[in-house]
């Protein structure tokens, strides 16, 4: 174990100091020097918020221009629900490759470290976010367009199979023991805030005129992503490896050869169980993000009105949780995470009325929360709870494995969702959807009880 006033080892990058680590013939992590360990929390809080933020700003740039505009540039018909779903639909698709995301840089991060994992996967990310922004329409090139983007879009699925994992690991196996739900939380904070910027910036570009903004406009966000990844990139880069993994893995030589295998053989059950409790969160916010907006369109609210909801509700969620990541580390994670299965599955039927309702105050309401409080209190401690069901041998496959199939199911409520409406003209079986993935996760939840922790000195 390393003396704790001791210099912490860092894996270095080969000589130029690039991207990613560089191993030794045996596999293992070259070490050097690197700062005091005991502000490694901080700068692992620092780097997960900022990265995190970064390449969810990338991930939620596309949600919305899939809910406003994509549906119009490269799914166009005389139908503009059936544009919407087909534009929901390239944005599904990102899910299907989630789970190879979380295969390969699970595996990655178990075996090599969790910091590789941040660079890479922001890395495919940023190229992905930025070539979008200079495609070609279905006007200029035909059926050309919406492959090319699709595809794209499966390159972003492959980034955030990863990067969810990496972000988490870093700040919960850094965290002092006594608070680990506040700093937690602040690698979940960096999703609600890369949702901010994405809204923030598809408000300015909304201000265009509407041709403007259909010809040329809506890229502009797209390519200003590259200032953001290079950011992103340079913070990740200085932060050391997590602690925990140094300790238990690195120094110990305890790295698992085949991690996917012995998540499989070994820790099935907390693989089923992280699956499901991450249902009602993920779900729950792609029905109060994705979906909102598409029916908001659909039903007359303005899209301005919706975007400066949906901004000012991620906002708040961002400062929710890690409000309530720091209140989990005095109550514990369990109460706090049930009050948000409870709050999302009771508000879900209104919150449709108050944004059909087209009324400004009715529908900031409704997503400050939804988005605010219900989802605020499942992602604050979540990363806590899925890090705790898993050694940490394996635990970079397990919990991105657990995000990944979780996607893959929310990536397709959406279109689900649309095809509901589109089917009754009105909300209420799109509410009922969402009654059975918070019944999942309350039940995955009481199974946490069941399936123990492998929380450090036996915190949870």
């Amino acid at each position: 174990m390393y003396d704790r006033a001791a210099p912490v080892k860092r894996i270095e990058t080969g000589g130029s100091g690039e991207l990613g680590e560089m191993m030794l013939s045996t596999g293992r992590p070259i070490l050097t020097d690197e700062p005091p360990r005991d502000r490694a929390h901080m700068r692992a809080a620092l780097a997960a918020v900022i990265g995190n933020g970064f390449e969810y700003y990338d991930y939620f740039l596309y949600t919305t221009a899939a809910a406003l505009v994509f549906g119009q540039i490269f799914f166009p018909g005389a139908d503009p629900a059936a544009s919407t779903l087909m534009a929901l639909g390239s944005y599904a698709v990102g899910f299907i490759s989630r789970p190879f995301g979380g295969l390969v840089f699970g595996h990655i991060g178990d075996r090599y470290g969790r910091k590789s994992v941040m660079v890479w996967t922001l890395s495919l990310m940023g190229f992905a976010t930025f070539t979008i922004g200079l495609l070609p329409t279905y006007a200029q090139v035909g059926v050309f367009a919406p492959v090319t983007l699709t595809v794209l879009r499966l390159v972003q699925g492959l980034a955030a199979g990863g990067e969810w994992g990496g972000a988490v690991l870093m700040t919960t196996e850094n965290a002092p023991p006594h608070r680990r739900g506040f700093y937690g939380a602040w690698s979940q904070a960096g999703v609600g805030l890369g949702f901010v910027l994405a809204s923030a910036a598809f408000l300015l570009a909304q201000q265009l005129p509407r041709e403007d903004l259909l010809s040329w406009g809506w890229r502009i966000p797209f390519l200003a992503s590259a200032l953001i990844f290079s950011v992103g990139i340079y913070i990740r880069t200085h932060v050391p490896e997590s602690r925990e993994y140094q300790d238990n893995v690195v120094e110990a030589d305890k790295a698992s050869r085949r991690p996917l295998t012995e998540l499989a053989t070994r820790n099935g059950r907390a693989l089923l169980v992280a699956t499901a409790l991450r249902l009602a969160e993920m779900c729950g916010s792609h029905l109060t993000t994705t979906f909102a907006l598409a029916y908001g369109a659909l039903v007359g609210a303005p899209a301005g009105t919706l975007l400066v909801a949906v901004m000012v509700s991620m906002l708040a969620d961002t400062v929710m949780t890690v409000l309530l990541g720091a209140l989990s580390d005095r109550i514990g994670r369990r109460k706090i995470y049930l009050a948000g299965i409870v709050g999302m599955a009771a508000i879900n039927y209104p919150f449709f009325l108050m944004i059909g309702s087209g009324d400004t105050g009715l529908i900031i309401t409704a997503m400050l929360i939804a988005n605010g409080l219900c989802h605020a209190a499942m992602i604050s401690v979540e990363a806590v709870l899925l890090t705790d069901l898993f050694p940490v041998q394996v635990r970079a496959s397990g919990i991105s494995m657990a995000q990944a199939i979780s996607a893959v199911i929310a990536g397709f409520v959406p279109l689900a969702a649309i095809q509901l409406y589109r089917e009754y003209g009105s909300p209420l079986p799109v509410t009922i959807m969402m009654l059975l993935f918070c019944l999942a996760s309350a039940l995955a939840l009481a199974a946490t009880l069941r399936t123990g922790s492998h929380a450090p000195s036996g915190q949870s």
